[in-house]
């Protein structure tokens, strides 16, 4: 009998499906809505629920399901436990036990940021390559790490957590985290929006950016429009993130680094500023690593989902 695999992002807002074969190819997909009310109480067997509706629809017997992939927007650890996830309401919840438990089908859990980089290592912007930095740049930063097709968890499941590494001794503002001066407080989508206000009212410089709404997109339109201060802020948001990830690959030392997330989509244009703070302080042996932007887009959760099943199964 021929076996499929599934993948599962659970998001805030949504949580996306994927059923796939065993080499990659996306049969089909859909989403249901996330319901984070009570704790997310109800986000398991909404799941196990839609799984049933649609393996039926579609003439899918459990059995030919070799498995689950699921990612999860929090700290999970080897057992497929959920430390936090803050944005669903939970604390320690046994995912993959309660999810089995609920579908009769195997499961496996990871952080989300860590399945969308599996994903695009395996269908996306990190093909043919062994060794990746898949870094998210949204509300914060994730990071995904790849070494030799494995993604790489750490203990408590905080490893590639480079939004929270620490960058600016004087910031004042607390991060989400409770600490000062991460990563994420410059270069996520927020962070780039703190830069730009802070850039503006300390400057007298004329700006189309002035008057509006500061956002990542208006940001990098107004440096393509070569406005100054555009350029200022650009020119910050890859001193952080440049700095960071030259200091990130001295220990990993990956083929390519992959951007992804909201803030990727103003184009190539943020490369040209990454790339060029990393090349400033990386070591030496570390200067060749390949940058690409994310080619999955939402649906690299879902790959990296049926790719953690896949690569369980074989």
């Amino acid at each position: 009998m021929k076996k499929w695999c599934l993948g599962i992002d659970i998001g805030g807002t949504s949580v996306k499906f994927g059923l796939f074969d065993m080499e990659g190819m996306l049969l089909r997909k859909w989403s249901i809505p996330t319901r984070t009310q009570e704790c997310g109480k109800n986000i398991l067997e909404d799941i196990a629920s839609s799984l049933e509706k649609n393996l039926r629809i579609w003439g899918f017997e459990r059995e030919q399901i070799a498995g689950a992939g699921v990612g999860v927007p929090g700290l999970v650890i080897e057992d497929g436990t959920v430390l936090h996830a803050e944005n669903l309401g939970w604390d320690r919840i046994a995912v993959a036990e309660d999810l089995k438990r609920l579908t009769g089908i195997p499961i496996k859990v990871e952080n989300d940021a860590n399945l969308a980089a599996l994903g695009e290592i395996w269908k996306g912007s990190g093909k043919n390559c062994h060794s990746m930095f898949f870094v998210t740049l949204g509300t914060g930063i994730g990071c995904g790490i790849v070494i030799d097709d494995k993604i790489l968890s750490g203990v408590s499941g905080a490893a590639g957590e480079i939004g929270h590494m620490h960058v600016e001794d004087h910031m004042k503002k607390q991060c989400n985290c409770g600490k000062y001066g991460c990563l994420e407080q410059f270069a996520s989508a927020t962070g780039i929006c703190w830069l730009g206000n802070q850039i503006m009212e300390n400057s007298s410089e004329d700006s189309a950016l002035r008057g509006q709404e500061i956002s990542a997109r208006i940001v990098f339109d107004a440096v393509r429009n070569q406005d100054l201060l555009a350029v200022q802020i650009a020119e910050k948001f890859g001193y952080y993130l440049g700095k960071a990830l030259a200091a990130s690959a001295c220990i990993i030392n990956p083929e390519r680094i992959v951007i992804g997330g909201g803030v990727s989509r103003a184009g190539n244009i943020i490369l040209d500023y990454v790339e060029k703070y990393y090349h400033k302080y990386a070591y030496p042996p570390c200067e060749n690593v390949e940058f690409r932007l994310a080619s999955l887009g939402s649906e690299a959760g879902i790959y990296g989902g049926a790719r953690l099943m896949s690569q369980e199964k074989r």
